[in-house]
């Protein structure tokens, strides 16, 4: 693919906001209902915004990227030991391209592993096969790895209740109306690693192919190699979403565009790694509870108009979206199913 039709310009300040959410920990409802007017503005736009003031601290975020980066520089026969085709239920180490995120595009050019819940074998969800429920696997020979990931994806957790509190008020909610979506959540936690995009790439191969996020809220760690990509419908073209210190990029998925009828946006995204160097970014996908039922919600209606998506549930809305992605597509859960 060539330069100018991978180019990005710049963004600005003003494309993507910064917000500071500390405001929704605040006893003040006018300091909270400001954070989520203020989220209201940016998912009405393009649905990413960088998020400041959300309390993880940086010695954490340090450590999970100095795990990451330790486990893909492992020699590639020791990745494999954690291959997730080991795995019933989607966890473990992805190979390079083994994802195609944009239709029609190359594989994608990078390396991921996938953490999730942690459930034992007898948990009655693993038993009774639900999607994506299972234990994780952990590599060996690396004895911070799995101590540090859990405090992390626990720290994601609690960061996307919090959002998610903050959604509400942006919807002119009760704040606790998303408290059962929230309640014993899914999520994902993936370590990715992107080589420098090459000098040969293949036409239209890319780091990540342009893509909308399955779930309800991405809540993305990235290095300061730079290449996330946004993309922007009023000039119809590509902006750099680079790094800014102490903030997470957060998106809005494709779940909570469902909800809102479209109101709020699911935006076109992808990676293009022009760095020249490694790149690593940690995305944590808050999912939800599985059986929490998604159907518009009734003030994103204007008099007159119709739902444009059918009632499903959380687990329905995510199997499918995997299936998009994945050829074939994990298995569902099923205990003993490689």
């Amino acid at each position: 693919m060539n330069a100018s039709m991978l180019g990005a310009r710049s963004v600005e300040a003003v494309t993507l906001p910064v917000i500071d959410i500390s405001g929704l920990s605040s006893s003040s409802l006018e300091k909270r209902a400001a954070v989520g007017e203020a989220l209201r503005q940016a998912c009405l736009d393009k649905g990413f915004f960088y998020c400041a003031g959300h309390g993880i601290p940086q010695g954490l975020i340090d450590a999970a990227f100095a795990e990451s980066r330790v486990f893909f520089n492992r020699p590639i026969e020791e990745k494999l030991t954690v291959d997730k085709v080991h795995s019933f239920c989607n966890r473990g180490y992805e190979h390079m391209r083994g994802q195609t995120l944009e239709a029609g595009a190359p594989a994608d050019l990078k390396e991921g592993y996938y953490i999730g819940p942690d459930l034992p074998m007898d948990d009655p969800r693993v038993v009774a096969g639900r999607f994506n429920r299972g234990p994780n696997q952990w590599p060996a020979d690396q004895p911070g790895f799995r101590p540090v990931m859990m405090a992390y994806f626990a720290a994601m957790t609690d960061l996307g209740e919090r959002l998610m509190r903050g959604m509400a008020l942006s919807l002119g909610l009760p704040e606790n109306h998303f408290d059962a979506f929230v309640r014993e959540p899914l999520g994902t936690l993936r370590l990715l690693h992107y080589p420098p995009q090459p000098k040969d790439a293949a036409p239209n191969e890319k780091g990540a192919g342009a893509h909308t996020d399955f779930g309800g809220l991405t809540l993305l760690l990235q290095d300061d190699a730079g290449g996330l990509q946004v993309h922007d419908s009023a000039s119809d073209s590509w902006i750099h979403a680079d790094p800014i210190p102490g903030t997470f990029v957060v998106n809005l998925g494709d779940m909570i565009a469902r909800w809102t009828n479209d109101r709020y946006r699911s935006t076109l995204h992808r990676v293009v790694n022009e760095s020249g160097r490694e790149r690593y970014s940690i995305p944590f996908f808050f999912v939800g509870n599985p059986d929490h039922v998604v159907e518009c919600l009734p003030n994103c209606l204007s008099a007159g108009e119709q739902p444009k998506y059918s009632v499903t549930t959380v687990e329905d809305h995510l199997k499918a979206m995997y299936q998009r992605t994945y050829t074939p597509a994990p298995a569902p859960a099923s205990a003993g199913k490689a």
